[in-house]
């Protein structure tokens, strides 16, 4: 478990990283980085791309002559950097988050798995 807490940090690193070369890039060419909110719009931009790929892979969407699997490893890359940005942004703990996430999704799976389907299902 230590090392993913140190390859969660160091992902978190890099981003901040390259969200700190956005900020610079922003405030050269339009004289203001991009607000916490705008953050989280270009991240739903990127879930928008993401979700486009993955009709394309499905077929029920045509997509630009190229590598879907290029481009699904590319977009996924780009949300998990959205989200680890806005978890900074937002001094959210993350890996804890995640870690009792899990957890609570576990816990209420298996409870919904002992109970009868037609209790779960209401």
């Amino acid at each position: 478990m230590d090392q993913e807490v140190g390859q969660m940090e160091s992902f978190t690193k890099r981003a901040m990283q390259i969200h700190a070369l956005y900020d610079e890039f922003n405030l050269s060419a339009r004289g203001r980085a991009w607000s916490r909110e705008e953050s989280m719009l270009g991240f739903v931009g990127d879930v928008g791309d993401l979700a486009k790929i993955v009709m394309a892979l499905e077929g029920v969407r045509s997509y630009p002559a190229v590598s879907l699997d290029g481009a699904l490893a590319h977009e996924l890359a780009d949300c998990l950097w959205s989200v680890l940005v806005l978890a900074r942004l937002y001094g959210v703990d993350l890996e804890q988050a995640f870690t009792q996430t899990m957890s609570d999704l576990e816990t209420q799976i298996g409870s919904d798995l002992q109970r009868p389907q037609t209790e779960v299902n209401g």
